[in-house]
């Protein structure tokens, strides 16, 4: 009686082992379908983009990868959301083999404890009418250690498993959010060049050699081909000049564009500026959106215009620069744009203060203050400024 129960135990947990894996099987034959349609459409668009990239710096071009871009991040989202969903049935299949397991080698435990404690083992060895009987009795003792064992390595192989999947649950789901910010910023995007060029393809080109002209003033001023004019030593926190109020040369609007400098090379400001100050982020799709540029000043240095400071773009490959037309112009921005209620421009640090102005091929002159400071070897520039 006891070795036909342990054949009928082994053939409900081979029974058992065919239905899972069969069930996982088939939802994994739907998923590699539906995956192989989607990484073919995302391929299509992705190569749509490049071949939109390499065309003529147009409105309608621009808006045509504003769309393309806006269907790939969807089709990612929608991938993403079928992966989290394939993978919530999987966890559900691992969670009931992992129950059925964890009873099954309950129940196998308890009998062979049993077993051992009342001596059934042996009588079942001595009970045997003959040699022959005895040998197979013992064959089936020890294919149900066998199987103990087994079992007891497909339920640790099944809570690996489980855990392996559920962090990966956890790594799709915060994918699935940063793709769903991504494509809410590029509809934003899309929404305000519209705005801002009311679908008129000359005042897109108007942005765009704007920014060309800031670009080229920018790096020139870096470079020493300013024309300036030393006007003596300036302290710590004095005035030094004012952000002018409105658009004016190579600005559509009121900033300060500061840099920090050595030896023509520019730094992050945030690596100087002091922390603590109170400020409305509107570096990303829209002021106080989760998606702008990081604004995390770490530095020592007072900040050269008074709080409340309203950060409209970062150091280094912005926000603006990945999901807007700035992109088309240049590839990091060399400073940090900044604006106050108050216009008064102040010198984070003492030194030689210059007043200085550039001539580009935008057709107007830039005014800026530099700063050579006393020590560090450091400069700084204040764009967009009266003095």
């Amino acid at each position: 009686m006891k070795i036909e129960k342990i054949k009928l135990f082994f053939a409900f947990l081979a029974c058992l082992g065919l239905f899972v894996f069969g069930q996982v099987a088939k939802a994994q034959d739907t998923q590699d379908q539906k995956m192989q349609k989607l990484n073919s459409e995302i391929e299509q668009y992705k190569n749509e983009i490049s071949r939109l990239q390499t065309k003529a710096n147009t409105l309608s071009n621009q808006i045509a990868q504003y769309d393309a871009q806006i269907k790939l991040t969807s089709l990612k989202i929608a991938q993403v959301e079928d992966k989290i969903a394939h993978l919530g049935v999987r966890i559900d299949q691992l969670e009931s083999s992992l129950t059925v397991l964890t009873d099954a080698f309950s129940t196998r435990a308890k009998e062979t404890y049993k077993m051992a404690r009342t001596g059934e083992v042996f009588y079942l060895l001595v009970s045997a009418p003959d040699l022959n009987k005895a040998v197979t009795r013992f064959h089936y003792l020890q294919k149900i250690q066998e199987a103990d064992r087994g079992l007891l390595i497909k339920l640790q192989e099944a809570q690996t498993g489980y855990q392996i999947e559920k962090e990966s649950q956890e790594d799709l789901q915060k994918t699935l959010e940063e793709e769903k910010a991504r494509l809410a910023s590029q509809k934003t995007a899309k929404a305000n060049l519209l705005k801002v060029t009311k679908n008129d393809e000359r005042k897109y080109q108007e942005l765009l050699t704007q920014a060309r002209s800031e670009l080229e003033a920018i790096q020139a001023i870096v470079a020493g081909k300013g024309q300036e004019t030393s006007v003596g030593h300036i302290g710590e926190g004095e005035r030094v000049a004012s952000v002018i109020q409105g658009p004016s040369c190579n600005s559509s609007g009121s900033h300060l564009h500061f840099m920090v400098a050595s030896n023509e090379a520019t730094q992050n400001p945030f690596s100087y500026i002091k922390g603590g100050v109170g400020f409305e982020n509107c570096s990303g799709s829209s002021c106080g959106s989760s998606d702008g540029d990081s604004f995390n000043p770490s530095g020592s240095w007072n900040w050269p215009i008074n709080p409340t400071i309203k950060f409209n773009q970062g150091y280094g490959v912005t926000w603006g620069i990945r999901n807007t037309w700035l992109g088309r112009i240049y590839s990091f921005h060399n400073g940090i744009d900044i604006n106050s209620p108050d216009a008064t421009v102040r010198a984070v640090r003492p030194g030689t203060l210059f007043r200085g102005s550039y001539s580009g091929s935008g057709g107007c002159t830039l005014r800026y203050v530099h700063v050579k400071h006393d020590e560090n070897n450091l400069d700084t520039y204040y764009l967009h400024v009266n003095y």
